[in-house]
């Protein structure tokens, strides 16, 4: 294992401390927790938006808390679930009486343990709702998972419903907004690697050098098919029928966004290989981009090379807030 790193078992205390020295007075750490908040959190009759999840999937979660998106980020360990004490944690240090609102990614250890975080903050006289995002077309039920997958496609969750909740949209209007959003969002991905989580030093799972997964998960979870390496218009193509061919008419009147992201491991040179096809294909399929697609790493698998497409049907609602302005440690082009 080649890591630039201090001790395995620090990793993810190490670099919360650097994103809290690297954006001041944008965030704030609370380290006995591993918990990033917005420095001006609690925002007074604001909907307060959390989200988390295991560490390695940067800049998932904490890169996207600021303002226009979340208010707090719940770091587990490196593809393990955060504990409800971290979420309730979380929660108190942002509600700012309006309520709190968690997006989840559909992963079992996160579905339970926020259900008992908003159990333990309901307690507590803090009001919370949530939604599970499943944009993963590429298989139905996996490891770690009853139901699909929720990956890149919850970035998008986070940014419409952030700049809903700071344009003062009540719980109950991000909720129907969130489930709106999961509701017209499908991506699918595949890897050319494996990732070395830096706790166990090894490799998630073994993969030949001439070989290719597709519809792999972002903790390594198995896709739909192995098989050798395609070129990348053909690997485009194998992901694109999938999600063209899921449940939400795409080329129906309308604008699509659409993001390429990168696992970590893949060059931009690959990602705007891969995004020329994706713009050909949706071209002669009748979908029209809207404005600027999102080509970069937005959710990863620590270095794992491969990347994910993501598409999301609009309505003007969501473009509105899809182009709010937002000050998160991702940056551009959120």
């Amino acid at each position: 294992m080649k890591k630039v790193i201090n001790a395995p078992g620090r990793v993810v205390e190490e670099m919360l401390r650097g994103m809290e020295l690297a954006h001041p007075g944008l965030l704030r750490l609370i380290p006995e927790q591993n918990v990033i908040v917005r420095a001006d959190a609690p925002i007074r009759n604001k909907v307060a938006l959390i989200s988390g999840g295991g560490s390695g999937h940067e800049p998932t979660h904490g890169g996207y808390v600021g303002p226009g998106m979340l208010d707090a980020a719940c770091a587990g360990a490196v593809f393990t679930s955060p504990t409800p004490e971290q979420m309730l944690e979380a929660s108190k240090a942002v509600d700012g009486g309006a309520g709190v609102f968690y997006v989840i990614k559909n992963y079992t250890g996160d579905v339970l343990n926020f259900e008992m975080a908003g159990e333990l903050a309901e307690a507590e006289e803090i009001q919370t709702d949530y939604v599970v995002v499943n944009d993963d077309v590429a298989v139905e039920d996996s490891t770690f998972t009853s139901g699909r997958r929720g990956i890149a496609g919850t970035v998008f969750v986070h940014k419409i419903c952030g700049a809903a909740a700071d344009d003062g949209k009540d719980l109950a209007g991000i909720k129907e907004l969130a489930e709106r959003v999961n509701a017209n969002v499908r991506s699918m991905g595949m890897s050319l690697t494996s990732c070395v989580p830096p706790e166990s030093g090894e490799p998630i799972f073994e993969i030949g050098d001439d070989e290719m997964e597709i519809g792999m998960g972002i903790h390594g979870e198995p896709g739909i098919e192995r098989k050798n390496i395609e070129p990348a218009d053909q690997i485009v193509d194998d992901l694109l029928q999938k999600i063209l061919g899921d449940n939400v008419d795409f080329t129906s009147s309308g604008d699509v966004a659409v993001m390429v992201n990168g696992l970590g491991g893949t060059p931009l040179m690959e990602l705007y290989i891969a995004y020329a096809c994706v713009a050909d294909i949706l071209k002669r399929e009748g979908v029209n981009i809207y404005k600027m697609p999102y080509v970069g790493e937005y959710m990863t698998s620590l270095e794992m090379a491969g990347f994910s497409i993501t598409l999301l049907k609009l309505d003007e609602e969501m473009k509105g807030y899809l182009e709010a302005p937002c000050d998160v440690a991702a940056g551009r082009p959120f």
